[in-house]
């Protein structure tokens, strides 16, 4: 067994904090001989980083340990309010009107501005290129109604068909758009009635 005085022992790293210094210093407990080894604060009101800091040896660290109040010079409501569960949410509230680099994209529909806001439908769909093609065909703008679409095809198939032009066929490249425009249209999600979606 060794003799815990012997100078010569080798000292177990097993306690956290242990500091070796190139230069023994005495424990600042009063009266004590032993060499100070760990670090800690003067006050336990005030961090070692702010109030300073001791240098203690292993059983007086214990002691200042076991005896550290967290508490110590509080009010109760002070102690109570350290207590919350919510303690420090306080001085952390999130603003969301912060700008953040959000790189997945996660939160882009919340927070910035719609970047689809001139291609949704009154629906709510953000509109296919094909889709954009067939309003321009049949002259209508990207908030067009289902209604308006039904009203302008019927319009344009009038206009462009051969009976109504005296038999004249010069128009049947464009009433073919018209019709393919509004069969594209109408199997659209975005121009769907809630009982044609599957």
């Amino acid at each position: 067994m060794t003799d815990p005085d012997d100078p010569s022992r080798v000292r177990s790293p097993r306690f956290h904090g242990r500091v070796d210094r190139p230069e023994p210093t005495p424990c600042a407990h009063p009266g004590c001989p032993n060499p100070a080894e760990f670090r800690a604060p003067l006050s336990n009101r005030l961090a070692g980083s702010v109030g300073g800091w001791q240098w203690l040896c292993l059983d007086h660290v214990k002691a200042f340990n076991a005896g550290y109040n967290f508490f110590d010079g509080l009010s109760p409501d002070d102690i109570a309010a350290a207590q919350s569960p919510l303690a420090g949410w306080e001085r952390a509230a999130h603003d969301p009107t912060v700008r953040f680099n959000d790189r997945t994209g996660i939160f882009g529909d919340r927070y910035r501005p719609d970047a689809f806001a001139g291609r949704r439908a009154r629906s709510g769909h953000v509109l296919s290129d094909p889709d954009v093609a067939a309003l321009t065909t049949l002259g209508l703008e990207i908030a067009a109604s289902p209604a308006d679409i039904r009203r302008a095809y019927k319009s344009l198939v009038r206009q462009y068909h051969p009976d109504a032009n005296g038999g004249d066929r010069a128009h049947e490249g464009k009433l073919q758009a018209v019709v393919q425009a509004y069969t594209h249209l109408k199997s659209a999600p975005a121009f769907m009635r809630p009982s044609e979606k599957s």
